[in-house]
């Protein structure tokens, strides 16, 4: 009986981290999903990315129009971005400049100098202005980036059949 247990201490660990490793809680690791389709996230990343949003597949079979208005749209995307960036780091500013230096005339100054500046590039990351994926999308519907029915698609319009006889034309050019 000794040796069995010899050989079985052998192969297993035993210590402060044997509970985990014999009977782990959780066997999965767990993801976290969105509320959007897949659709929708496909035309929220084109808008922020761009064509490098595109696969190499798909770059080769869109038009050349169709590439132009892409990026005409991802233009307008980080212009609205960078945008509410500035917003976002002037409220920012402005508080903490009133916070600790209240009576400044300086911090004045700031307050009543809040405007933006499109050739102005605000390199802050999102994590570090605490913006959202959702603070994104709602700033890309209020400028127009995305569709304002943009919570409502489901799936691709352009994937469905727009003509009745349309499964009909793709079996005779077959034939």
């Amino acid at each position: 009986m000794e040796n069995v247990k010899s050989k079985k201490d052998k192969f297993e660990y035993v210590g402060k981290l044997e509970e985990y490793q014999l009977m782990p809680k959780k066997l999965f690791m767990e993801y976290e999903t969105d509320k959007y389709t897949p659709y929708q996230n496909y035309l929220y990343k084109r808008a922020l990315e761009g064509l490098n949003s595109l696969s190499q597949q798909e770059l080769a079979t869109i038009c050349s129009k169709k590439k132009k208005r892409i990026e005409k749209v991802h233009i307008r995307a980080q212009q609205a971005i960078n945008l509410y960036k500035q917003r976002l780091t002037n409220k920012f500013t402005n508080l903490l400049f009133e916070k600790l230096f209240p009576e400044s005339p300086l911090t004045q100054f700031f307050i009543d100098n809040t405007e933006t500046d499109m050739k102005f590039k605000n390199t802050l990351n999102f994590k570090d202005l605490n913006i959202k994926k959702d603070d994104i999308i709602a700033i890309f519907i209020e400028e127009g980036v995305l569709p304002k029915n943009f919570m409502e698609i489901t799936n691709d319009p352009n994937q469905l059949p727009r003509l009745r006889n349309a499964g009909k034309k793709e079996n005779m050019l077959r034939v």
